[in-house]
């Protein structure tokens, strides 16, 4: 049997891509909203879609939010894929409403 060139070799592939930079703390701290920026294959995640997430610091301090979904749960998931945002208290509770 006849090997390829890249038989032998080791992929140093991880399946997720950190070349994005990580956001600053204090953003996400400040932040009650985020922007799903890559699903990272997650199919319960939604690009351009704003979640409201949970102040975890914790899990903010090794890379991950806390996301809430619709039915109300939360859940953690890479802080690379999203982008923190900070809502006015009036927009973030009409939004929430709409959710």
């Amino acid at each position: 049997m006849k090997h390829t060139a890249s038989a032998g070799a080791t992929s140093k592939s991880s399946g997720f891509s950190t070349n994005r930079p990580r956001r600053p703390l204090a953003l996400w701290l400040r932040a009650n909203f985020a922007l799903c920026i890559d699903t990272h294959g997650h199919v319960d995640l939604e690009l351009r879609r704003l979640y409201r997430i949970r102040s975890d610091r914790k899990a903010l301090a090794q890379g991950y939010i806390r996301i809430v979904d619709d039915s109300g749960e939360d859940y953690l998931y890479p802080s690379a894929s999203f982008l923190p945002v900070r809502l006015s208290a009036a927009a973030a509770k009409v939004f929430s409403q709409l959710a």
